[in-house]
């Protein structure tokens, strides 16, 4: 095995981003890779960055662990300093600033930001610090599979509840055809209320 096969990557993952009238929903699967190893079946790939942004992440585990926490402490600092909330594509800049500033040893990372400021939002963010506002995208090896179903599915205006199922579907797909992407179904609703994770129980009766 090759020692850049040896990290453990999220970068044969699925996982998707869909804007809704109501907020912003996020789905992945859970299986981290090391060239042919199913590295962990129970990887976390979305992570909660602020009480109302969360991030999916796709690449080398340890740079998405690692930019993840710079972004919450730089969204905690925001907080103590300005006494509110950083909003999402301020707080994708700065994802931005640290990719592009690292762009000759970078962070292996691609980044799905959701989250609700003024009104729902949807970032994906580059390795190179590219920011692109989306209302329906996917990332990863899964993603061809991925958008066969979102492209079908997806409407502006739908509501979170519908959503949800629609990308708890598009991942199951991505499973069933891309080795790399597999084990179980995340997924995360972004309100005016916040970030909220549901259940495994909650998944299964969306599929």
């Amino acid at each position: 095995m090759k020692p850049e096969e040896k990290i453990k990557k999220f970068g044969g993952t699925t996982t998707v981003g869909l804007l809704c009238s109501d907020g912003a929903v996020l789905a992945s699967d859970s299986r981290a890779t090391a060239g042919y190893l199913v590295a962990s079946k129970e990887a976390q790939k979305i992570l909660k960055v602020t009480d109302r942004i969360a991030v999916t992440v796709a690449g080398a585990v340890g740079d998405a662990e690692k930019l993840v926490e710079l972004l919450a402490a730089e969204a905690g600092l925001y907080r103590s300093m300005n006494g509110r909330e950083i909003g999402v594509l301020q707080l994708a800049q700065v994802a931005s600033l640290v990719l592009n500033s690292q762009v000759l040893f970078p962070y292996i990372v691609n980044l799905l930001m959701g989250g609700y400021d003024s009104r729902p939002r949807l970032v994906f963010i580059d390795l190179d610090g590219t920011v692109v506002e989306e209302r329906m995208t996917s990332t990863g090896s899964g993603s061809p599979i991925a958008y066969g179903v979102l492209e079908r599915g997806y409407r502006e205006g739908m509501r979170t509840e519908e959503a949800l199922r629609l990308a708890v579907e598009a991942i199951r797909a991505a499973m069933k055809r891309d080795i790399a992407t597999g084990n179980e179904v995340q997924a995360a609703v972004i309100t005016s209320e916040g970030v909220r994770f549901l259940t495994p129980e909650e998944i299964k009766k969306l599929a």
